[in-house]
């Protein structure tokens, strides 16, 4: 019977010829695991229009790979992804800011959407769009020199893709409006203190290596199954209870035809482990 841990191990086998190249982007498959990092560091890894186009293109050619994660991060020590390229903004025009926004959203969502796990490694600044694309990941890990924030009004702009709808989402409307109000840089401790990020660690190692670990701890469970939990959990976001409901009705149904769901019942059953197909 082919079993999940086969799957994982061929995936390793073939990593490197799966991996794949951009300007702005590196990326790189490990194990089964994607590692993606912003890679502008002379620009704090600031997001620029080539930056958020390889970004989407990046989940489209990604979105069908059998990743049992994928882990974003910034290249260097000093950050994630220190905003929008403010000097490639500042010549736009309403129109041209307009459709810069919807190519920074277009992409945000496409990382949102990824159907598996999707971790933010932030070490150092997570700035406007930083911070949004943080957003835009399952959850935010971070290291002890991460600092968030939105502080778009300080430039006379509000934040662009996605900040102003993601941010409430975590950390609640009224956290969400002082943060956006007042433009203030939130350190490590008290990001985790707001559920901003999961968890803060020493070094951009050891960020790394607790990203790594839940991957490989989700992994034991059916991949196929997250995919769905999460499908529920993104698209019940801008629901009522009702309606979210309604979608949690069809996916349990519709998964109850897939070998992950038969083989796991019977496993249990059996006493036995479950060898998980992903299907």
């Amino acid at each position: 019977m082919f079993r999940q841990e086969d799957w994982v191990r061929k995936l390793e086998e073939v990593s490197t010829n799966m991996n794949k190249e951009f300007k702005t982007l590196d990326y790189k498959n490990e194990e089964g695991i994607g590692f993606l990092t912003f890679n502008r560091p002379d620009k704090l890894n600031a997001l620029n229009a080539d930056v958020i186009d390889e970004l989407g293109e990046f989940c489209e050619s990604v979105k069908n790979e059998k990743l049992i994660g994928l882990i974003v991060t910034g290249a260097g020590e000093k950050a994630f992804v220190a905003g929008a390229d403010i000097q490639a903004m500042s010549g736009m025009n309403s129109s041209e800011a307009s459709s810069f926004a919807g190519r920074g959203q277009k992409a945000t969502l496409a990382l949102e959407n990824l159907p598996f796990p999707v971790i933010a490694a932030v070490n150092g600044f997570a700035l406007g769009g930083g911070l949004e694309m943080a957003l835009s990941c399952d959850f935010i890990l971070a290291s002890e020199n991460a600092v968030f924030g939105l502080p778009e009004g300080s430039l006379g702009l509000i934040p662009g893709f996605g900040g102003t709808q993601r941010l409430a989402k975590v950390v609640g409307m009224n956290r969400a409006k002082e943060l956006i109000y007042t433009g203030r840089m939130v350190k490590a401790e008290e990001a985790e203190d707001i559920g901003l990020s999961l968890s803060t660690h020493a070094s951009k190692e050891e960020l790394i290596q607790a990203c790594v670990s839940i991957v490989k701890k989700s992994s034991k469970n059916s991949i196929n199954a997250i995919a769905m939990a999460k499908d529920a959990l993104n698209r019940g976001q801008s629901l009522s209870v009702e309606d979210g409901l309604k979608i949690e009705q069809k996916l349990f149904g519709e998964i109850f035809s897939s070998y992950d769901m038969k083989e796991g019942t019977t496993a249990f059953l059996e006493k036995r482990k479950p060898n998980f197909k992903g299907e």
